[in-house]
């Protein structure tokens, strides 16, 4: 699997936030949902070159959504919380 199709996307969410300036140093992406920690890890590591102290995954399901007469899906997720090392930091865009 490739790093960079592994994650996807940062989380850019009130709670993400919180997280990640309360001095916890976690931060949050959308990631693949066959990847597993280790993977995450190491992709983490390359793209970003910081030390990950620990993963936490979370599966979601995608919703059923509704428009008129046709019923479609949202397609399911895995949400990654990742943990760096203290003096650590993750520069993003989402800063405006």
């Amino acid at each position: 699997m490739n790093i960079k199709s592994i994650v996807k996307k940062p989380i850019v969410t009130e709670k993400a936030t919180i997280l990640k300036e309360k001095g916890e140093n976690k931060y949050t992406f959308v990631v693949d949902k066959n990847a597993n920690k280790f993977q995450i890890k190491q992709a983490i590591e390359a793209l970003f070159e910081v030390k990950v102290e620990n993963v936490r995954t979370a599966n979601y399901v995608g919703k059923s959504k509704r428009v008129g007469k046709s019923v479609g899906f949202r397609s399911d997720w895995k949400k990654a919380i990742v943990k760096i090392g203290e003096g650590q930091e993750i520069q993003m865009v989402d800063e405006v």
